[in-house]
């Protein structure tokens, strides 16, 4: 899985002060950040400690009360003392007395929710870190079990401090602020939905394909709920391949999917004093954006591409970084099919990864409701154009005359080439037709 690195601004406070008013809040910098365990380690608090432990009210089941949180300098009480985000439900309209449609999360909303991100990207150059967020929430799938949330998967739980201090995890508490403003704006959205969201914006408004979402996911409600560390991949294993297979059958990918993922390194960078992995510096980060300084993987780290297979295979450039995980893709036979497949075609690749992101995504999931949320709006079906050879029972095509007539009769009742007309009403026209030829017949003879 994809190290993603993003650049942390020396002017973050060691004390900040946090308000639960989105437009209040102090806009928290990107953090430098990493997948694949190169992750960024700090030896400063950046928030203040405190102590608190969550316990779930009996009155209301998706409420959490804060008592009093364990002392950890990762997170807050901006994180671990929210509430559960509550079920976004509609009323039916009916004859008859129905229950409330509800949803995990509100579809407006997270519509409203994608359009503050993409404006947080312009903004902030976020693109990594968020990606890596919801990578995370979602990389901890296990497919042999079958329990929710036992099994892992996107469920929000990566907002609990108890996987937040997992070692892959380090400095994702950044993401968290970058994205908290956003969830306290809109409350109906789970943060299992408000982090994949931000993952697949993040690919695509860095120029990547269109990832075919869908939302609803149910958020876990206590940090008992979290998964066990040592799910996430590691950056630099004894044996590379054999760790990426292992980290990723155990979630159901197969070797097109994890070289497919593996393509996301276009973004991002490493820096050495937080992950230990990659240069201070190179000649592509010396000046950000963002803080300068880390390296990256490819020349342009906050563009989405196909570059990141093409510079492993020319390995040319020594500023740029290839981990022990990358240089695999290439020396491993059946991943080398697919990584040389990339670098030669970008649209092979970028159909590839849209269906990988989507799937890692989904897995382990659950959806309220189970179908999911889709909040693309897609092309509007076409009304059926008018044929009238379409009408005719023989086999023989109707003359121009004949169709014209019938078109002509057809519109005097109301219909049009955008407006077909109710089954009821041809069928009407039908039988005064056959009346009329069996009369004219009779008659005739």
């Amino acid at each position: 899985m994809p190290h993603y690195h993003a650049p942390l601004s020396p002017s973050l406070p060691t004390t900040p002060t946090l308000s639960r008013s989105p437009t209040s809040s102090p806009t928290p910098p990107m953090a430098s950040v990493a997948l694949c365990g190169a992750a960024a380690t700090s030896s400063r608090c950046i928030i203040p400690s405190s102590r608190a432990s969550l316990s779930l009210s009996r009155s209301s089941p998706s409420s959490i009360k804060c008592k009093g949180l364990g002392s950890s300098p990762l997170i807050s009480h901006l994180f671990l003392g929210r509430k559960a985000s509550p079920v976004a439900c509609s009323s039916s309209r009916g004859f008859a007395a129905a229950a409330p449609k509800c949803a995990a999360s509100d579809p407006e909303q997270l519509k409203l929710a994608r359009e503050d991100i993409r404006e947080l990207l312009r903004t902030k150059f976020c693109h990594p870190i968020l990606v890596r967020l919801g990578w995370h929430d979602s990389g901890t799938y296990n497919k042999n079990i079958e329990e929710w949330p036992q099994r892992g998967g996107a469920n929000g739980s990566l907002r609990f401090e108890v996987e937040l201090k997992h070692a892959a995890n380090a400095g994702l508490v950044n993401a968290l602020k970058l994205i908290q403003p956003i969830k306290d704006k809109y409350s109906s959205v789970t943060y299992a939905d408000l982090f994949q969201l931000a993952s697949a914006s993040a690919v695509e408004e860095a120029g990547g394909p269109k990832i075919p979402m869908k939302y609803g996911r149910v958020d876990v409600t206590a940090p008992e709920q979290c998964p066990e560390e040592g799910r996430l991949p590691d950056a630099g294993p004894s044996s590379p391949a054999d760790h990426l297979r292992e980290v990723f059958y155990r979630m159901g990918l197969n070797d097109k999917e994890i070289v497919a993922l593996s393509g996301a390194h276009t973004l991002g960078r490493s820096r050495p004093e937080r992950s230990g992995w990659g240069k201070p510096e190179t000649k592509y980060t010396k000046d950000g954006p963002g803080a300068p300084g880390g390296q990256s993987w490819t020349a342009q780290w906050l563009k989405f591409d196909n570059s990141y297979f093409k510079d492993i295979k020319e390995k040319r450039d020594e500023d740029l970084l290839v981990l022990p995980t990358d240089a695999a893709l290439f020396e491993d036979p059946s991943f080398k099919v697919f990584a040389e497949k990339y670098a030669e075609d970008q649209e092979a690749f970028f159909k590839d990864y849209a269906e990988a992101h989507a799937k890692l995504s989904d897995i382990g999931a659950k959806f309220d409701p189970p179908e999911g949320i889709v909040i693309d709006d897609g092309a509007q079906p076409v009304p059926e154009k008018f044929v009238a050879a379409k009408y005719s029972s023989g086999k023989r095509e109707l003359s121009d005359s004949m169709k014209e007539k019938i078109r002509a009769e057809y519109q005097a009742i109301g219909g049009s080439p955008d407006k077909p007309l109710q089954t009821n009403y041809f069928l009407n026209i039908i039988i005064v037709i056959s009346v009329l030829a069996i009369l004219t017949s009779l008659f005739g003879n």
